[in-house]
């Protein structure tokens, strides 16, 4: 048998749904990456004393990069709930955590964290997860493919 026919088929499962998917995987990891990581900045330069009360933390809202963060990870919400309207949720979780190995390497790199070995040998079995994961059909009930 030649691998035509198996190349064609993969040709078809390229669908505009799977297109979509991708591209709102990527804006559910960036948003994810980039809210956080703005979040952390701005906390970082919030005087420690400025969240002793709830008005404190309303004034920490208008750091620009705390406000950037809280922006981005409304994006990230609902991106993730449009993602998940088209995707199994037990495909959409462990793709997305490829977010969770973006924001430990944006940690050490532009905030100057010490990751520990632990730590990095955590981020590399994520990283063998999402591989696995990311192979896989993105829906399974056939739902998300109205």
């Amino acid at each position: 048998m030649s691998p035509a026919p198996v190349l064609e088929a993969r040709k078809h499962d390229q669908s505009p749904l799977h297109l979509k998917t991708v591209i709102m995987t990527l804006v559910v990891i960036w948003s994810s990456v980039l809210g956080n990581f703005a979040l952390a900045r701005g906390m970082r330069q919030a005087a420690p004393d400025a969240l002793a009360s709830a008005l404190g933390y309303i004034s920490v809202l208008f750091d620009p990069w705390v406000a950037s963060g809280v922006t981005l990870l409304v994006v990230w919400l609902l991106s993730q709930m449009l993602l998940l309207s088209w995707a199994d949720l037990s495909y959409v979780l462990p793709v997305t955590s490829v977010g969770y190995v973006l924001t430990a390497i944006s940690g050490r790199l532009f905030l100057g964290e010490q990751i520990s070995t632990a730590r990095w040998a955590g981020v590399t079995l994520i990283m063998a997860g999402v591989v696995l994961v990311g192979r896989t059909q993105h829906s399974t009930t056939g739902e998300g493919d109205t």
